[in-house]
């Protein structure tokens, strides 16, 4: 076989997605989240690197070869350092696009659920003896009245503005890295100013990368701008979040009065926070307030295949044919 492609953690053999995109390769299960104490002699054999979890640093980058390409299986790249493979001249590439329509699907539903209180409603009719209908929840609103605040307007972004179109919400988005009439073409209306949008929405979904700029973007204040009695989701990246205590505190107040999650700033989240305690013990002030999921809004059988496949197919590109498919160049997005 001409080319060894390592991969590093979680996707064992059989490796029969991988081959579909990349087949006659001989890959290498490195079995370790933490290449930097891997077997340096193996390492230097790769012609590429398929990265889960694994932190990829300085060491690790100087042991690979120089004609090597480190792909990551999904999206994010907190615990690459470009930098250091860039030196090396090593390319470092993603797979930004699997799995759009699964995290859009799930960002819709959990707006749908908070908008509707479907899962209050579920809680509060559960132990009732007479009076099916006293469980009325009080001060909802029909969509076509509620504006829908979209925070990144990139692949996901701009998959959930196409959904939540077709139930009449006013949809406003903040992305300054999208071109001028991003807009128009995808049918919101652009905000300039990230609290000017904040100001305005019901509900902020949240759909940014995470970078230095985003990193612990949604704090007290952020929150603080949000309209009195609006509601947070977050598909996107659990550090956007600066932490849960913000989150409680505008929870408990009123001011926040409802939040949906799919990511958090720490994973799994801490058993001895208050608000995740509360969460667990279905205390009355939150019940049907708080959904948390665990990371999962990716996950779909046709997702992870296709996050499989592209990673390889990405490796394939590059060692057969020179090109470099979504390569990233700085953490900074």
């Amino acid at each position: 076989m001409k080319y060894r492609v390592g991969i590093t953690d979680y996707v064992k053999d059989p490796y029969d997605v991988e081959a579909k995109a990349f087949p006659n390769v001989e890959y290498v299960f490195l079995n370790s989240e933490d290449l930097d104490d891997f077997d340096q002699s193996v390492l230097a054999e790769l012609d590429a690197l398929i990265v889960w979890h694994a932190h990829i640093g300085e060491r690790t980058a100087k042991v690979l070869k120089k004609s090597c390409i480190v792909v990551r299986y999904g999206v994010g790249f907190d615990s690459i350092d470009i930098a250091a493979l860039l030196i090396e001249g090593i390319p470092f590439c993603n797979t930004p696009d699997y799995g759009t329509e699964e995290v859009a699907d799930t960002a819709s539903g959990m707006i749908l659920n908070m908008q509707r209180k479907i899962a209050s409603y579920d809680f509060a009719c559960r132990n009732y003896h007479s009076g099916w209908q006293e469980h009325v929840q009080p001060l909802l609103t029909r969509t076509n009245k509620q504006t829908l605040g979209v925070v990144g307007v990139g692949r996901i972004g701009t998959a959930v503005i196409n959904r939540m179109k077709a139930f009449g919400y006013r949809i406003i988005g903040y992305d300054p890295y999208q071109p001028s009439g991003h807009e128009k073409a995808i049918g919101y209306e652009r905000k300039q100013h990230l609290k000017k949008l904040l100001e305005e929405s019901d509900i902020v979904t949240l759909h940014c990368p995470l970078s230095d700029e985003t990193k612990g973007l949604v704090d007290d204040e952020f929150i603080a701008s949000m309209k009195p009695g609006s509601m947070l989701v977050n598909t996107g990246r659990g550090q956007v979040l600066l932490n849960l205590d913000c989150v409680e505190k505008h929870l408990r107040s009123g001011h926040l009065s409802a939040v949906s999650l799919d990511v958090l700033p720490q994973e799994p989240p801490p058993l001895d926070h208050p608000l995740i305690n509360a969460w667990r013990n279905n205390e009355e002030w939150i019940v049907g307030r708080l959904i948390i999921n665990p990371h999962s809004s990716y996950y779909s059988e046709q997702s992870l295949f296709e996050m499989r496949y592209k990673a390889s197919e990405t490796v394939r590109m590059f060692l057969e044919e020179g090109v470099l498919r979504n390569q990233v160049f700085t953490s900074k997005l």
